[in-house]
């Protein structure tokens, strides 16, 4: 039913539509032979929940919900491991834990990693490929799952017509989300995430593949260009 090949103990993966859709981005921990847990975003549960109990069919499977807090734990080595922040870090679930930095430092360093994230680089009209998806969270030797046949086509045949991309932005304010990304004043693409960083705006941005590595873009009137 994923995208990923689960036998590993951990992985990320993708809950597809039939025409290669993100119905929900997760992380599919084995924490046993016969026990697996998927962890996603917490307005994404329920989805992932009916999806697999309509398509269970005659499988014996017992699949259920789960709540669980969670922690990024940098430098840590006991929990689920996690490169989303671009250091060494884990994610440790339901731990007595004590932030020691905030949720806009923790978003710089996703944005700095190039991270997707649901409901600003991942949704349902994004392709995973787009998202750098097929890197991380698509196996392209398991067997069929929804959405296969889209991804193997766009894989070995094509190319997507955008990427995501990181932008430096010369402004004080970061951009909203959807931001309209300009050359020669024409929309060439859209930011999805941003964050302040040592004086700067870096952000990420679907970009035409067209666009050239030395473009010089505006986004809301301020000068960016691409990193």
């Amino acid at each position: 039913m994923v995208s990923n090949d689960v036998s590993q103990d951990v992985c990320d993966a993708l809950l597809l539509t039939p025409k290669a859709r993100v119905m929900a981005p997760l992380v599919v921990w084995r924490r046993g032979p016969d026990d697996y847990l998927l962890l996603t975003e917490p307005e994404l549960g329920d989805t992932v929940l009916r999806h697999l109990t309509r398509m269970r069919l005659r499988a014996d499977v017992e699949i259920s919900s789960e709540e669980h807090t969670s922690h990024v734990v940098f430098g840590g080595d006991e929990g689920i491991p996690t490169d989303a922040y671009g250091v060494p870090a884990v994610e440790v679930l339901d731990g007595a834990l004590e932030p020691t930095i905030d949720g806009e430092e923790l978003e710089r360093l996703r944005v700095l990693a190039g991270t997707p994230r649901w409901g600003r680089e991942i949704d349902d009209r994004v392709l995973p490929a787009e998202a750098g998806l097929d890197e991380t969270a698509i196996s392209f030797s398991k067997g069929c799952y929804p959405g296969q046949e889209p991804i193997a086509r766009q894989h070995y045949r094509g190319r997507v017509n955008r990427a995501l991309r990181m932008l430096e932005i010369d402004s004080d304010d970061v951009p909203p989300y959807d931001t309209e990304l300009l050359l020669d004043g024409n929309p060439v693409g859209r930011v999805t995430s941003a964050a302040r960083d040592n004086g700067r705006v870096i952000a990420l941005g679907y970009v035409r593949r067209e666009v050239p590595e030395d473009a010089a873009l505006v986004v809301a009137g301020s000068p960016a260009r691409l990193v």
